[in-house]
């Protein structure tokens, strides 16, 4: 019996996305809402010396802190599987920002309004190396609803950056926030594929040779040299 042929499944593509933004701002909930997996954790217990550096009186509830990175794995549609890390909100922690966002295709930046300052150095950090970013705010009991034009305002974001309400607690609401920024990276890709090459710089005009001036002198001396010749 002949053997029948099975067509091997196509590799997944994959993807690397960063969740970041200030201190305690849900970053550590929003990869273990979305991931597939159990999500990789660094924590440890805050220390009193850690409120030297950060400011938790907003979010009292905070134990622990990110100290390298949070890990997750979530597929968003057959052959597309995205990896999500966050980074560690403190900012002693930030010398590791390099290496947890070499090579992301985009980043989520969450938000909270009540802390609109603590997300300034995430936002600056995306912006100087041209990797698109999507504002995700994060629910918290208690804070303000702004209206997306004086958060826009309040941040100086340009009107090409989108800003999502979102849950970090809650899976679909996640989910969809990542898919936000999905379609706005393909968009920004769309967009730098599209800017046509600028134009090579045309070559320097080749010299023109002008034809030799003969004076009339010279044409009789050619002229009678050559009536010689020919009456030898």
């Amino acid at each position: 019996m002949a053997s029948e042929s099975v067509n091997p499944s196509p590799r997944p593509v994959s993807a690397k996305i960063v969740v970041s933004g200030g201190f305690g701002v849900g970053k550590t909930t929003f990869v273990e809402a979305v991931s597939e997996i159990p999500p990789l954790r660094t924590e440890a217990k805050m220390t009193t010396a850690a409120s030297e550096f950060d400011d938790n009186s907003l979010v009292k509830s905070k134990t622990d802190t990110t100290v390298a990175m949070d890990f997750g794995k979530i597929t968003v549609e057959q052959g597309l599987v995205l990896y999500v890390f966050g980074t560690p909100g403190q900012d002693r922690f930030g010398f590791m920002w390099g290496d947890i966002t070499e090579g992301a295709l985009g980043a989520l930046i969450l938000v909270d309004t009540r802390r609109l300052a603590d997300c300034f150095a995430a936002i600056n950090y995306f912006e100087e190396r041209n990797i698109p970013f999507v504002i995700g705010l994060n629910q918290f009991e208690g804070a303000p609803l702004h209206q997306e034009s004086d958060i826009r305002e309040a941040l100086d974001l340009p009107a090409n950056i989108p800003i999502v309400r979102t849950d970090a607690r809650v899976e679909d609401n996640a989910t969809e926030t990542l898919i936000h920024l999905l379609a706005h990276i393909l968009d920004t890709l769309s967009q730098q594929t599209s800017v046509p090459p600028p134009a090579p710089p045309e070559p320097p005009p080749a010299p023109t040779r002008e034809a030799p001036v003969i004076s009339n002198d010279l044409r009789a001396r050619a002229a009678n040299a050559l009536a010689a010749e020919r009456s030898i």
